[in-house]
């Protein structure tokens, strides 16, 4: 059960990402980003319950936990960037 949320999730990250690089619009792009984040955050919560909870010790699960870290920091700054953006852009017009 673990498992298969931890891979539906991460796998979603991709997914997201991929429609948001296709997307027609600054809001549509910002909203694709939104969502991988999300999924980025509930991947965290997985690899930490996996490790918190002994089900796998190893260094690899260690490594995962630091790429996804650094994948999450990422797509926040996307994600707050641009929302930034669109508030500059709706104040200047």
């Amino acid at each position: 059960m673990i498992l298969r949320q931890l891979l539906r999730s991460g796998t979603s990250i991709g997914a997201n990402v991929e429609e948001a690089m296709s997307a027609w619009t600054y809001r549509e792009f910002l909203n694709r980003m939104s969502v991988a984040l999300r999924e980025a955050r509930e991947t965290m919560y997985w690899l930490r319950l996996v490790h918190e909870s002994g089900l796998d010790g190893s260094s690899e699960l260690v490594e995962l936990m630091h790429r996804a870290m650094e994948l999450n920091r990422i797509l926040y700054r996307i994600v707050y960037t641009g929302k930034n953006r669109l508030k500059t852009i709706k104040t200047t017009t």
